[in-house]
């Protein structure tokens, strides 16, 4: 006998990646001998407007148009039930047909986790017992939490900054700049460390700020219905965290850049005599602090000329609407 034709319909990007890692995926040990043939197409197959029903009667199209004998979509959107609850999958067996979310994986060992999930699909749609339409929830407020936390991680914050390269350098020159300026020296000293610690989080949440702006980041409602409004708070609670981790990265190796520079020009007897306080290297722990916060917001000027993919990536909604474009063009 043939062996059994599995089609995994991929969103492009990160999880085409991870489906092209699955062709190799075999039955588990005593179940369908004749083995699996899978094949991938990458192609954006559901958008997050979309019911669970439209996705699979989309993925039993492309089923057809393949010869495929089961088809799986792969999807780096969040689903949801007809009550609300998050899904892992949605399953149609009689269809050989089902869809998985890969935010709702979670975070940890997602590539592990899908290949999991995607051979129990397969394994369970092939067998003979397997005729009724099937959903797979997750459990409230921790599922959503789940999802979140999958879907940032799904934008890999920390590549943010190859779309912050313009940024990153004018903050380092800056940075570099004020580290060798006695005015620089003194308001450093004078300021308190609360002062210095709402330095850092104003820095960053304006650089965060003028991202989202100047990038129109921000996904608004389609519609007035709760489920529009449930979807935009999850876009935007993603991207915002993502590009507080990415930030943050940036952050931290302004410091050590700026640290390493301090630590290399600056003698603390000479800023001793020019500031006419008594200084020592722990001080200029205290000085790179407050350079690396000025030069941050000094930097975000910069992200105005990026057009990175990097950036656009943070937003889901921006990978919504390419979804919609490629799928009208189609």
């Amino acid at each position: 006998m043939k062996p059994i034709r599995v089609g995994l319909v991929a969103d492009p990007a990160s999880p085409t990646d991870m489906a092209r890692g699955m062709i190799d995926l075999r039955p588990p040990d005593g179940e369908d001998r004749d083995g699996w043939d899978i094949e991938v197409v990458s192609e954006p197959f559901t958008l997050g407007y979309e019911d669970v029903d439209t996705a699979l009667a989309r993925l039993r199209v492309r089923a057809r148009q393949h010869e495929w004998d089961l088809v799986i979509g792969v999807t780096e959107l969040p689903l949801r039930n007809d009550d609300g609850r998050y899904l892992l999958a949605a399953i149609d067996p009689e269809r050989q047909t089902a869809v998985l979310s890969l935010p709702a994986l979670g975070g940890l060992r997602v590539h592990a986790r899908a290949r999991h999930a995607v051979q129990g699909l397969v394994s369970g749609m092939t067998q003979p017992d397997a005729h009724d339409e099937d959903r797979m929830p997750l459990p409230g407020l921790s599922g959503r939490g789940r999802v979140l936390l999958g879907m940032v991680l799904a934008n890999r914050p920390w590549l943010l900054a190859t779309g912050l390269k313009s940024a990153l350098v004018a903050a380092l020159a800056t940075g570099a700049v004020a580290t060798v300026d006695s005015t620089v020296w003194l308001l450093a000293g004078s300021l308190s460390w609360w002062r210095l610690g709402i330095a850092t989080v104003a820095s960053i949440a304006i650089v965060i700020g003028w991202i989202v702006i100047d990038g129109e980041l921000w996904d608004r409602p389609a519609s007035h219905s709760a489920e529009a409004r449930e979807r935009s708070r999850l876009y935007n609670t993603s991207t915002l965290l993502t590009l507080t981790i990415g930030v943050l990265i940036c952050y931290l190796a302004l410091y050590v850049v700026n640290l390493a520079w301090a630590l290399f020009i600056l003698d603390p007897a000479v800023m001793s005599e020019s500031t006419g306080t008594s200084l020592g290297y722990g001080d200029l722990f205290v000085l790179v602090w407050f350079v690396a916060s000025a030069a941050t917001l000094g930097g975000a000027l910069g992200t105005g000329l990026e057009s990175d993919a990097a950036i656009r990536a943070a937003a889901y909604s921006k990978r919504e609407e390419e979804r919609r474009a490629r799928l009208a063009g189609e």
